[in-house]
């Protein structure tokens, strides 16, 4: 169970057990992007559809960068799983497959 463990968790490079990791430019974006559509969303209904559907797509562009990056750069098996599951998360969201 340890071994399982050490492979699915720790960072190749440093050794360090890694769950979570302080969040790069493209999360940070999807979070920014996400909060405004939010609150315009809540403040100001009567914006019109393009300004939350602009929104909604760099939140997504955002997403799914940070998703690629965790497939192809990340420090162990865990991260990369994450970002699978997001990136498949998307593509069921924008595809529409979510709702049958």
């Amino acid at each position: 169970m340890r071994r399982a463990f050490d492979w699915f968790f720790r960072d190749r490079r440093s050794g360090a057990v890694v769950i979570g990791q302080w969040p790069n430019l493209p999360l940070w974006i999807f979070a920014a992007a996400s909060a405004l559509e939010w609150l315009l969303e809540a403040v100001t209904p009567g914006l019109p559809a393009p300004v939350f559907a602009g929104l909604r797509i760099v939140a997504l562009l955002s997403l799914t960068v940070w998703a690629v990056d965790e497939i192809v750069r990340g420090v162990n098996p865990w991260r990369r799983c994450l970002g699978a599951i997001v990136l498949i998360g998307i593509v069921v969201s924008v595809s529409g497959l979510g709702r049958l």
